[in-house]
């Protein structure tokens, strides 16, 4: 008996010593009747001073210990109530007891095994840290985007505002300069003597230097504000480089100059991109030569230097034998204002901000520009650009010499409220043999459309009583009139330019008013207007039954050296091709999808010249790829997208029935 009692009682000390939390047996009274090396280690002390002192002792709250040890009497047991051990590191535990009984099931004392939490504990802590870290991080973050939110608001409105203002500069510079210039160029096509066109020269000359230090800042301010577009029209390289040099060639003979083009004749004849940037870049950098060269000459040329399919990348390089840059100024003279030495401005003139120009328009082109210098030797800029291939002709040139045929006659609505201007376009129109009236706001223009008839409205934009915006759309959208509407603007920012597109303007001139231009300009539109009536009036009458033939396929049989196998298979093509086009252009349209109405129109075009198709129904097509281009005007273009359709399917008719013929008797 006695031996299994001492069994036992090892069996018990095992199972104590096996636990790794610190373990105490408790007496009814309250003292430590037994415990674990875990419960000395966290103590501190040995086990024989430690048995029969009290429990509660031990813990920083012995009166919360306490009642935790009278509810395990109570309950029977008690589960992870937190206390702190009264230790040399105030270790936290969770306390978990029960009571334990003798053989008879008389309660003897409690269990109770303090599990160390200090490591949970902290890590809580960090936890919680991290958290109110990461909430704090959170707040800044959210202050910091919204600082970021009011300076990008606050930018925006100076960007605006900057706008705004050189938007309003320009119209008040532009306004007496467009008269000055203008009646300049009046004077000079009357009898003159020697003195007064010296007088005339200095003030053209004078005029000539403000309008191109207008368009220097307000150019340099659609670059900074990301409000210059670009144009993807098809023109010809090797025309803009001749009409570049032609430009400066009065001021190469006062100088006793050389110019030389240099051109790469393996470059594709017509390409797609930007020609009056192009022309813009080049002009610069000629104007640049000429100003700083003395003796020699200067050379412009164009290099072909890698091509593919559908991309041709051009080397432009202007090259003089000036005065040269140094070698420390070469990084800094692309910037705005800058110039190769403090007394260039004195001695040659300039802002500074040609250069700069260049170089933005260059790179937001995603070409690059690089310059090379000698002092006294001369220096050559060169500048690299990429255009896509075209087999599309170069319509970019108006022939402003002649009247479009059907163009005759043109009565002209002007409507401006600075009476010199009034009178300068007064000269102006009646040099060209135009009938024009005035109108000194856009409410008397609108009482005078009413009572009259007019080919083509002049718009100024800024007017009192009513501008030029509003009447414009009064004009579009109360009297449901399409009559053809040039702006006058002496903005050139985009400002109001997108405003004359949104009202439904047809094109813009700006101001000063070039006369051979504003010409050009006129006739443009009047031709856009004349081959849509002639188009349409065939339309009328194609509905009324009277027979059309929509193709003419002697041009397709001369091509193909009249084989009918090849005819026949280029019909087939057109047949297989068309209706899918038809049905993705209407598609584009109802469903207000401009990429796919353009992408359908695009591929169209071609087939045109192929099939005979009258070139009226090309330019249409042309002209319905252009509002698509601009959504907010394509509202307008129902009739247009209907006539292309209806040409289409009833080509396809009548090819079909030439399809059937040629198969059985042949060409």
């Amino acid at each position: 008996m006695e031996q299994f009692k001492t069994e036992r009682s090892r069996y018990a000390r095992s199972l104590i010593e096996a636990s790794l939390d610190p373990l105490f047996t408790i007496s009814l009274e309250g003292k430590i009747t037994d415990l674990n090396k875990a419960s000395t280690d966290i103590i501190g002390n040995t086990r024989e001073n430690i048995i029969g002192t009290d429990f509660f002792g031990y813990f920083t709250e012995p009166i919360k210990a306490r009642e935790v040890y009278q509810d395990v009497y109570k309950n029977g047991f008690v589960t992870n109530s937190p206390l702190t051990i009264k230790d040399n590191k105030l270790t936290d535990v969770l306390f978990n007891g029960s009571v334990y009984k003798d053989d008879a099931g008389n309660v003897l004392g409690v269990v109770v095994v303090a599990r160390d939490i200090t490591e949970q504990k902290r890590i809580a802590t960090k936890l919680n840290e991290a958290i109110v870290f990461a909430e704090l991080t959170t707040d800044i973050a959210e202050q910091a985007k919204s600082k970021a939110e009011r300076a990008t608001l606050i930018a925006e409105n100076a960007v605006k505002a900057k706008q705004q203002f050189l938007s309003n500069m320009s119209h008040e510079i532009r306004t007496p300069m467009n008269a000055i210039v203008g009646f300049t160029k009046v004077l000079f096509k009357t009898d003159l003597t020697v003195k007064q066109k010296e007088y005339l020269s200095a003030i053209k000359m004078s005029g000539d230097a403000l309008i191109v230090l207008i368009n220097d800042i307000l150019d340099l301010a659609k670059v900074d504000s990301g409000k210059m577009t670009f144009e993807k029209i098809p023109f010809k390289i090797s025309l803009s480089l001749s009409a570049m040099i032609h430009l400066f060639e009065t001021k190469i003979r006062e100088k006793n100059l050389q110019v030389f083009k240099e051109y790469d004749n393996s470059i594709p004849d017509v390409l797609v991109g930007d020609p009056v940037r192009l022309h813009q870049i080049i002009l610069n950098l000629v104007d640049n030569a000429v100003k700083f060269t003395s003796t020699g000459s200067i050379t412009v040329s164009a290099r072909l230097t890698k091509e593919d399919e559908e991309n041709a990348t051009i080397e432009f390089s202007v090259t003089d034998t000036g005065i040269g840059i140094a070698e420390n100024k070469l990084t800094s003279i692309f910037e705005n204002f800058q110039q190769a030495s403090s007394n260039t401005s004195r001695l040659y003139g300039g802002t500074g901000l040609g250069l700069a120009i260049v170089k933005n328009l260059v790179e937001a082109q995603g070409g690059s520009i690089v310059v090379k210098s000698q002092i006294d030797t001369g220096t050559t800029f060169s500048f690299t650009l990429n255009f896509r291939k075209t087999d599309s002709l170069d319509e970019s040139e108006e022939d402003i010499e002649e009247f479009a045929p059907g163009i005759k006659n043109i009565k002209v609505l002007v409507v401006e409220d600075i009476l010199l201007n009034q009178l300068l376009m007064k000269t102006l129109l009646d040099d060209f043999g135009f009938q024009r009236d005035i109108a000194e706001n856009g409410k008397i223009a609108i009482e005078m459309l009413i009572k009259d008839d007019y080919d083509i409205i002049l718009m100024d934009l800024h007017m009192p009583v009513m501008n030029g915006f509003e009447a414009t759309g009064y004009i579009r959208n109360e009297l449901n009139n399409d009559i053809p509407i040039i702006a006058l603007t002496a903005d050139v920012t985009t400002v109001d330019l997108e405003k004359c597109r949104l009202v439904g303007m047809n094109d813009y001139i700006a101001k000063p008013v070039d006369d051979r231009l504003l010409y050009s300009k006129i006739v443009s539109v009047l031709k856009r207007s004349v081959y849509i009536k002639n188009v349409t009036d065939e339309a009328t009458l194609r509905d009324k039954g009277t027979k059309f033939s929509c193709i003419n396929l002697d041009g397709l049989i001369k091509r193909t050296k009249s084989n009918p196998v090849a005819v026949l298979e280029i019909i087939k093509a057109y047949l297989d091709q068309t209706p899918p086009l038809i049905t993705a252009m209407n598609n584009g349209y109802k469903d207000k999808d401009w990429n796919k109405l353009y992408s359908a129109v695009h591929k169209m075009i071609p087939s045109f010249g192929i099939m005979g198709i009258k070139t009226d129904y090309e330019n249409m097509a042309k002209t319905v790829q252009e509002y698509a281009r601009a959504p907010e005007q394509a509202n307008g273009i129902y009739d247009l997208v209907s006539q292309l359709s209806n040409v289409c399917t009833n080509a396809c008719t009548e090819l079909k029935e030439e399809y059937d013929r040629i198969k059985k008797t042949g060409l």
